[in-house]
């Protein structure tokens, strides 16, 4: 089992990560304002549940695949991009759903949110990288099971996540119920939505590994 000083030196480092604004938060935020708060600690869950999964593939040694087969990386990583892209159409072509929508409009369900967090986070390989290079950094061999470890730190990653994205999430849906009640807002809201979906995808298709 991981010690407690490894731990508490692990959780500063998720910390300082999770406040870094990136992706992910992004993704949740705009999603919250746009959809609701349900969306949003929906989304979030599907992310934290990727997390696990990436967990255990650097615990099996199945992320360092991206290292020695980099077709595998490319292929991953463009798989991403298109499914990115699918849901930047598929939130613009949709109906205008808001975090207070009107009487008739229907809202997306929590099981849908958690897939396309879920997704999202598996087919984003440089979170596979980021995984690996920075668990083994305070895994301990002799301390017994590394996938229990690595399953730890995860856990630990993903509890600092739920504070952090929490009160993310609790801001910007409280924002879009203000704007709520604006025409205007309700279609800009999808189309926002849409565009971060769109500038991920080119972010992953073109960043590479770096």
């Amino acid at each position: 089992m991981v010690d407690l000083s490894t731990l508490a030196l692990f959780a500063v480092a998720a910390l300082a990560l999770t406040l870094t604004p990136g992706p992910d938060m992004l993704l949740i935020a705009s999603r919250s304002a746009s959809q609701g708060r349900a969306a949003g600690f929906a989304t979030l869950a599907g992310i934290q549940a990727g997390t696990y999964c990436h967990a255990l593939a650097a615990a099996f040694g199945l992320s360092q695949l991206f290292l020695i087969v980099p077709v595998a990386y490319d292929a991953v990583r463009y798989a991403g991009a298109a499914y990115l892209l699918y849901l930047a159409w598929a939130t613009v072509r949709s109906g205008v759903v808001t975090a207070a929508p009107e009487a008739g409009a229907t809202r997306p369900a929590a099981g849908t949110m958690f897939r396309q967090g879920l997704l999202t986070n598996l087919l984003n390989p440089k979170m596979a990288l980021f995984v690996l290079a920075l668990f083994p950094q305070f895994v301990q061999p002799e301390a017994g099971s590394v996938a229990v470890q690595v399953l730890v730190l995860a856990t630990v990653l993903n509890a600092i996540g739920v504070i952090v994205n929490g009160a993310v999430i609790l801001g910007a849906s409280r924002l879009g119920r203000l704007f709520a009640g604006q025409g205007r807002f309700r279609r800009l809201s999808q189309y926002f939505l849409g565009a971060i979906f769109a500038g991920l995808a080119t972010r992953l298709a073109f960043d590479g590994r770096t």
